[in-house]
């Protein structure tokens, strides 16, 4: 049986360190979390600009090495730059991190979990509703 896999996006991802139950009861159902690789950038900047750097950086760190981060390879360049001109043909360009993170679950072929409705635009994406 092929195992469930889920990527989340950062606005997930603080949920889920905040402990948020109805995301931990979403990601639940899931046999692996991933974490596209911008993500893991965008907790770790978020951990070292707070106030409690140390403590959130080694808790977010916890949280990034229990998940499988999806990396940035050649073909998520090309997935990228095929999202970011089909955006920009259509009228609706959004965050370049969330670029990439769209491109990288789509190479990898990975539903993505986010608040984020701007996600919607790409509509080769498959975006889960929390």
């Amino acid at each position: 049986m092929a195992l469930k896999q889920i990527a989340i996006d950062t606005n997930i991802a603080i949920e889920v360190l905040n402990g948020n139950e109805e995301t931990l009861q979403v990601l639940s159902q899931y046999d692996i979390v991933a974490l596209p690789v911008t993500v893991c950038g965008e907790l770790i900047y978020g951990a070292k600009n707070s106030q409690k750097a140390r403590s959130n950086l080694g808790r977010y760190m916890s949280f990034i090495n229990a998940c499988e981060i999806l990396d940035v390879k050649t073909p998520v360049a090309s997935e990228y730059a095929s999202i970011k001109l089909k955006l920009k043909e259509t009228g609706h360009p959004i965050p370049e991190n969330d670029i990439w993170i769209a491109a990288v679950c789509q190479s990898h072929d990975v539903p993505l979990l986010s608040r984020d409705r701007h996600f919607s635009y790409i509509t080769s994406l498959h975006l889960l509703d929390p």
